[in-house]
């Protein structure tokens, strides 16, 4: 049975109204990337980096009333479309332990540190002793998404485990890892705007469950961004344009941006949304990447190289 809400419900965008316009979902959101994506809350999670190399430690989550969650928790969006983003979410979460082996095998050989923050320690057969630090918070994500599902509509369901694009090399392991670890944080990006939106549609303890979401998301984000500045000073807005140009291809069989893209939109049910949401859905984007490019420009060699040595 469905819990009743608190009637005055604490709210992280700080402006509550369960009927927003879009101006006013506009404001939630602006309002948490401000919070969440502010300067030195990224600099905080870049510099526990080098940390987390020495001594890896699952970021805790607070504590959560699951059974209080319900459907009056969910503001300016229908209940079933954001239901349909928590299956797509839950399903893109899923095989996380894919995405981890795949992102290990391209760092191992250039960074062996980094490839265990990620894909942790195999041996020498290639079988997993123990998870990366990544693995061990990403795993919680789709639980924690199965339960809100359940909490709201009673159901229980199961993700769909998708095949993920494996270890694909060629002969030059240097291009593999720069062509990977963009698709990475790219997808890490649309998952800390995605569950940023999600906050902004929602309330109670339902966001405060989105919060966590997000907060690994940014963290890992972070990581990822930062040490890829570091591990290829050489990048440029035209070097990404041209190995997005390059992946685009039908027949390309590696990570493909574009087809990332297509098939998270299917995933997502993007048709099904309101214009409104589309629209919001996109500002997120935009703002978010307006906020963390101010963040980028303080990414200077010099500081880059204080945490984590010459480059490789």
């Amino acid at each position: 049975m469905l819990v009743a809400p608190s009637p005055t419900p604490e709210d992280l965008a700080e402006q509550i109204d369960f009927n927003p316009h879009y101006f006013q979902i506009q404001r939630r959101i602006r309002s948490l990337i401000e919070r969440y994506l502010a300067n030195e809350k990224l600099c905080d999670r870049l510099l526990d980096l080098p940390i987390q190399f020495q001594n890896p430690q699952p970021r805790p989550w607070k504590s959560i009333e699951w059974q209080t969650i319900n459907r009056e928790q969910i503001i300016g969006v229908k209940p079933e479309v954001f239901l349909s983003i928590l299956v797509g979410a839950m399903d893109t979460e899923a095989p996380i332990r894919g995405y981890t082996q795949t992102s290990r095998q391209y760092l191992e050989k250039l960074h062996p540190q980094m490839a265990r923050f990620v894909g942790g320690t195999v041996n020498d057969n290639g079988e997993l002793i123990e998870p990366g630090l990544w693995e061990k918070e990403e795993r919680q994500h789709t639980p924690a998404l199965l339960k809100i599902y359940y909490q709201l509509t009673g159901e229980k369901i199961t993700p769909k485990l998708r095949t993920v694009r494996g270890y694909l090399p060629t002969n030059d392991t240097y291009e593999d890892l720069y062509r990977h670890g963009l698709h990475r944080v790219a997808t890490e990006y649309g998952a800390t705007c995605l569950y940023i939106w999600l906050m902004a549609h929602s309330t109670g303890v339902l966001q405060d469950v989105l919060e966590e979401l997000v907060q690994d998301e940014i963290n890992h984000m972070t990581k990822f961004w930062g040490f890829g500045v570091w591990a290829f000073p050489d990048t440029s807005l035209v070097r990404v344009g041209r190995t997005l140009m390059k992946t685009r291809h039908q027949n390309y069989k590696r990570n493909n941006l574009f087809r990332t893209l297509k098939r998270m939109m299917g995933t997502l049910k993007w048709n099904d949304w309101s214009l409104s949401n589309q629209a919001s859905l996109i500002f997120t984007f935009i703002y978010a990447m307006h906020r963390l490019w101010i963040w980028h420009s303080s990414l200077t060699p010099e500081y880059l190289q204080e945490l984590f040595g010459e480059s490789c």
